[in-house]
Parts: structure tokens; C-alpha cells; sequence
């Protein structure tokens, strides 16, 4: 029956001292909010206020329902301010990307300089799909390659990539002088992240659409992959920018992949939730970082 804005024309009335000023202050015409206390009045079946005194005398039951705007308005604020905090007071990250931890952790730690009051719950767990937490609501971010059709996220790019073949020095395809072709890799041990590997980008545009079947092996992560290759276990492919820093000091070998294979890093959030601000300023934030860290990626991001 009684309403936030009858509360809030009270307000108005008592540190105004009348409906003209009232109206001014909450940008309505004096008749409008005449119209809202005579309307109010008949609701509630007594008089608020005694017409045309100056400034404007409540009533008994008006100052009952003017101390109830003083009680209440504070209180609504208050409550609206806290959900303004509150909201995304955690960000809850995976990635699909194991190369990515190597920049995402600074990115992180500038984002955190800046929301000093958001904690970023950060899951690297590669056992999982980080995906379908997130349509879930039991993630809020999700790095990812992969696009999911009809899947209600949305997905924001980040940049390009180029992935790859990453060989010892001392292998013989470091010789070749033409392009690597899928043939060139059919007894080769591809060393790759332990993820599906309709999920990986050497094989699903390169091998498998020419029958070629390397000897894959899993290798948890960055480092012991490149140990690996480094001490002639096998070859990978993997991001430039990932593997620049190993190959300039001489342990590995890159090679174009065929005529390039590019893949694209995109953001993944719920639907709905791209205009959030917090979340705003997360990508922005670590697509920022990558622009300005990473070598060897063509920026898509645009603000």
C-alpha cells in the first residue's frame, strides 16, 4: 500500500517545506505529487499534511509515516550500496589453456591492485570441463579456445595464436626446408596436455583430417613438456608466445605447422552478465596484460 516513492516525497516535503519545492527536488510537477499525496491519503484513510500551511505542518499519522521514511530510506540505500559491493565479491576463474598460468598470474595480481576487495577463486583443475560449471553458475570466468554452440555463454576474444612444432634441435625435421606435413609426423611420439584430444588444435586441423595417427603421451605441464622435447622424448606443439623464451635460449626448435595453425583465446561468461562491471574490468584487465606481455599474438580485443 505504501510505497518507496511515498516515503521518499515525505522526505521531500519535510526539507523542502512545500509541494513546490518538493517537486523540484524530486523533478516531478507540483501537481503530480499533489496528485500522489491525495491518492495516498485516500489509500490509508487520514490526511498526512495540513494543506497550504508554509512550511508544511504533518500530521499526527504524517509524522508517523515521516519518521517511517527516516527509519527506512537509510536502510534501502544502505542495502542497495551493499549489493553494489557485494556483487562478484568473488570471481571464480578456470582455465582450458595450461600455458596460460604463465601470464595469467601477473594479470591477476595487477587486476587485484586495483579490486583490492574481490577475491579471485582460481580453479586449474584440468580434469574437468570448466564449461558446463559455468552455464551452472558454479563458475563465473572461463579461459577457453573452444566455442560451445547454443550454449547460452558468451564469449569475448582475447587474441590469436599460433601454435607450434616444437622439436629438439637435434631432430631432422629441424632441417627441413619445407613446410611440416601430417606425413612428416605419422612415427613421431606428440607429446600434448592430458586434455581430450578432439580439443587440440595439431590434431583436429592438421593430423586427423589426413588419417595420420602419431604416438600421443600426456605431459602434465609447460615446463617437463619442454624438458622432454629438449632431451629428444618427442615433439609437441604449442603457442609461439609459450615457447619463445625456451627457444631463445637455445633447448628447442619451432617450426611452422603446414601453411600456420591459429587458434583464438577467448573469455567465457554467462550471458547476461557481459555488461557486469567487475567483470568488465577483469577482461579488460588481462587482455590488457596479454597485449602488452606476450609476443607472437595478433590482439582482437577491443574494449
Amino acid at each position: 500500500m505504501i510505497e518507496i516513492k511515498h516515503l521518499r516525497t515525505l522526505q521531500a516535503l519535510k526539507n523542502n517545506g512545500s509541494l513546490s519545492a518538493a517537486a523540484i527536488q524530486l523533478h516531478q510537477t507540483q501537481s503530480a505529487i499533489s496528485h500522489q499525496c491525495n491518492q495516498l491519503e485516500k489509500k490509508i484513510g487520514f490526511k498526512l499534511f495540513i494543506r497550504k500551511s508554509n512550511p508544511i505542518i504533518f500530521t499526527i499519522q504524517g509524522k508517523i509515516l515521516l519518521q517511517l521514511s527516516e527509519e527506512i530510506l537509510p536502510k534501502i540505500q544502505k542495502a542497495i550500496k551493499s549489493c553494489a559491493d557485494s556483487h562478484h565479491a568473488i570471481v571464480r576463474l578456470a582455465i582450458e589453456c595450461h600455458s596460460c598460468i604463465q601470464w595469467l598470474t601477473p594479470a591477476l595480481e595487477v587486476f587485484q591492485k586495483k579490486y583490492s576487495k574481490v577475491k579471485i577463486d582460481f580453479y586449474s583443475d584440468m580434469t574437468f570441463s570448466p564449461q558446463p560449471f559455468l552455464q551452472q553458475g558454479k563458475l563465473d570466468i572461463v579461459l577457453t579456445s573452444e566455442v560451445l554452440p547454443r550454449s547460452n555463454l558468451f564469449y569475448v576474444p582475447m587474441f590469436d595464436f599460433e601454435v607450434r612444432l616444437v622439436l629438439s634441435p637435434k631432430h631432422p625435421l629441424v632441417l627441413k626446408k619445407h613446410n611440416i606435413t601430417p606425413e612428416d609426423l605419422a612415427s613421431e611420439i606428440l607429446m600434448t596436455y592430458p586434455v581430450q584430444r578432439n580439443r587440440l588444435d595439431i590434431w583436429k586441423h592438421f593430423l586427423q583430417p589426413s588419417g595420420i595417427i602419431p604416438i600421443f603421451k600426456n605431459v602434465n605441464n609447460t615446463l617437463l613438456l619442454i624438458q622432454m622435447v629438449s632431451a629428444q622424448m618427442g615433439i609437441a606443439a604449442l603457442p609461439h608466445w609459450v615457447v619463445d623464451n625456451f627457444e631463445r635460449q637455445g633447448l628447442i626448435v619451432t617450426k611452422r605447422i603446414g601453411n600456420g595453425i591459429w587458434g583464438r583465446l577467448y573469455t567465457a561468461i554467462r550471458n547476461g552478465e557481459q555488461k557486469e562491471k567487475v567483470i568488465q574490468d577483469f577482461i579488460h584487465s588481462i587482455c590488457l596484460h596479454a597485449s602488452t606481455h606476450l609476443q607472437f599474438i595478433r590482439n582482437v580485443f577491443k574494449k
